[in-house]
């Protein structure tokens, strides 16, 4: 495919509005469900502010569709401030600005579990609004668990709008954690994997998921001394996207724009850096390759696989678990992913992406009710088979 062909499927309207964003990046409202195609949705002014409050993030995020460096374009898209408010409308630019500060200063004034309950009844009130979340997660449920009755589904589905809202909370209480009482909210498990990964100088990409409380992993990392930069997708909204940096870039932490990112990502890899990548997400036949996802042909982004095999970097897997008996989230990293490097570049990428998906796929078979599942990750099907949503 050429690169006119791709640059336009990249910019399409219909490819543009589908893309994840953030979670901590779209508007701190829909911290955890944030998709741009929310912003398409027909809603009235009471569920746009619900919207608005529950919106902050993740196409996290987001941050994981990245090409292979012979794709990377220029981005279409400029990063002026002023013209994106522009583009976007005043009016609008300010109101979704001010529900998502509203939503979240309103939660971080609160005791971090009522601040967590009450966020958790928003991300309830919005699988009511919303009701085709609810019917992508089931049709993603019913494929990746097909031997389950309709009651233990239901069960993972109420458990993921649940996560989401714990992540609101605990992003509303961003501002109060320090270095001093991360321990509170934040244990390790596994540091020894990341810390030798590191010490052995090649740079580390943290291989992650939407997975637990994704970005209090991000925070909470840096606080006990270990900032690192993460791929992210920039929000059409400057002023939400001002503030969410501001809540997760205090301790260090930098996110490189995920639009023409390659060569500052090799640039922190070859200097011995880490980047994180949230590597869960549908991506396009160009971006991405097929690799099975619970069974199922899933297209998942090359960028992980492209980057080791092309730095070097030791691949960690890590993610964040929310432990309900202990009421602590625990920081796990696991043991290194041996890249495998025959020569065969196209093989390789293949062989492994398969392993990466893997690994996070057993992280949330462990925890399913921790993941993402309205997320439509099986968007993009093979040549010739039938959509799914």
């Amino acid at each position: 495919m050429s690169a006119r062909s791709v640059e336009k499927e990249r910019l399409s309207p219909e490819r543009a509005k589908d893309l994840p964003a953030p979670l901590l990046y779209i508007y701190p409202g829909l911290a955890a469900l944030g998709y741009r195609s929310f912003a398409a949705s027909r809603l009235n002014n009471s569920k746009n502010f619900v919207y608005s409050a529950l919106s902050i993030s993740s196409s996290p995020s987001h941050f994981t569709l990245l090409l292979p460096p012979s794709l990377i374009l220029e981005s279409a898209i400029t990063n002026n401030p002023a013209e994106r408010i522009n583009r976007r409308g005043t009016a609008r630019t300010y109101a979704e600005y001010a529900s998502a500060w509203i939503i979240l200063k309103s939660l971080g004034v609160l005791p971090r579990r009522a601040a967590i309950r009450l966020a958790q009844l928003i991300a309830a009130l919005v699988r009511r609004l919303v009701p085709r979340l609810t019917r992508h997660a089931a049709a993603n449920l019913k494929l990746a668990f097909p031997t389950l009755d309709d009651a233990a589904r239901q069960r993972i589905l109420r458990g993921t709008f649940d996560n989401l809202g714990r992540l609101l909370g605990e992003v509303s209480r961003f501002p109060r954690l320090t270095p001093d009482n991360i321990s509170r909210v934040v244990v390790y498990e596994g540091l020894e994997n990341f810390l030798a990964a590191q010490a052995a100088g090649r740079g580390v990409i943290l291989l992650t998921g939407h997975i637990g409380a994704w970005e209090l992993s991000v925070l909470a990392h840096s606080l006990y001394g270990h900032p690192m930069s993460f791929l992210a997708r920039r929000v059409d909204n400057p002023l939400v996207e001002r503030l969410a940096e501001r809540y997760r870039s205090r301790y260090g932490n930098r996110s490189i724009d995920k639009r023409g990112s390659v060569r500052e990502v090799l640039r922190v890899l070859k200097s011995g850096g880490v980047v994180g990548i949230l590597a869960d997400l549908n991506s396009t036949r160009e971006e991405g390759v097929f690799v099975d996802f619970f069974g199922v042909p899933a297209c998942t982004t090359a960028g992980v696989a492209t980057l080791a095999l092309r730095t070097g970097a030791t691949v960690v897997p890590g993610y964040l678990i929310w432990d309900e008996t202990s009421q602590i989230h625990r920081l796990h990293f696991e043991p290194p992913i041996e890249t495998i490097d025959t020569g065969d570049a196209k093989a390789d990428v293949l062989a492994n992406t398969a392993r990466y998906t893997a690994a996070l796929e057993a992280v949330i078979r462990r925890h399913p009710e921790q993941w993402l599942w309205i997320h439509r990750r099986f968007r993009t099907r093979p040549e010739g088979e039938p959509e799914i949503y």
